[in-house]
């Protein structure tokens, strides 16, 4: 009767808390090729790196705003121009919540959002831009006083919800809407309490109204409640109460 084989040692590499094992197990250590110059490159486009990166980021975001004092969020359409009357809505707006004791924070580029910090700055109040990188980048707006630029649009939406008190929402488009219906969400799901929104231009809203009425809640994909969520007006002076109002100005 032969000897009994003793079991192989199973081959184990432990990558700090990462544990490889036979044919995952990767040449060298970390070490060696954190200090390898002549080491492959490729490294600062794996997924560990990027989570730094992303983490980076919020860093210096919590760090540029911690200090911030009351604030809302503005949201609209770059493409507005300079001369049209949502553009002087939008100045009016910024400078009407500046008055009423708020910081203004805008996506910091072109259109609604200019109109927004130019208000807030002419107003003397904190003009607030978050950029994005974008391939059509056109940079933080002349009026923005505190500006941070973001790589990655989860980390920048992030920043607009936890420093401000609330949104008011100005004609826009897809990334507008894309604002408008993540706070919807987490007001409804009660991630953030106390949060108004208001969307600003009752003729621009009404189809989407109309639609969540009509054909969401009709259709029993929400509530009837969840109209409630927000508010809707053409006036400057009901907007900035409705925001005050609910976060207890």
């Amino acid at each position: 009767m032969g000897v009994p084989e003793e079991p192989k040692q199973l081959e184990e590499q432990r990558l700090g808390p990462v544990v490889r094992r036979r044919d995952q197990v990767q040449p060298g250590t970390t070490d060696q090729r954190l200090l390898d110059t002549e080491g492959d490159s490729e490294w600062v486009h794996t997924d560990p790196w990027r989570v730094m990166r992303i983490q980076s980021e919020f860093v210096e975001g919590f760090g540029a705003l911690a200090e911030l004092p009351s604030a809302i969020s503005v949201f609209g359409s770059a493409r507005t121009k300079p001369d049209s009357p949502e553009y002087e809505a939008g100045v009016r707006l910024g400078r009407a919540l500046v008055e009423a004791g708020f910081a203004v924070i805008t996506g910091g580029g072109p259109g609604a959002m200019e109109a927004a910090n130019k208000g807030a700055r002419e107003a003397r109040g904190v003009s607030v831009g978050l950029g994005i990188e974008l391939p059509f980048e056109q940079g933080l707006n002349p009026h923005v006083d505190i500006g941070v630029n973001f790589r990655y649009f989860f980390v920048r939406k992030t920043m607009f919800v936890k420093y401000a008190q609330g949104f008011v929402v100005l004609p826009g488009g897809l990334g507008t809407l894309d604002e408008l219906f993540e706070a919807l969400t987490l007001v409804q799901t009660r991630k953030v309490t106390r949060f108004p929104i208001v969307l600003f231009g009752t003729e621009y809203w009404k189809g989407l109204v109309d639609w969540l009425r009509d054909s969401v809640v009709a259709g029993g994909k929400a509530s009837e409640q969840d109209l409630l969520l927000f508010h809707v007006t053409d006036d400057v002076e009901e907007a900035v109460a409705l925001v005050s109002k609910e976060v207890g100005r």
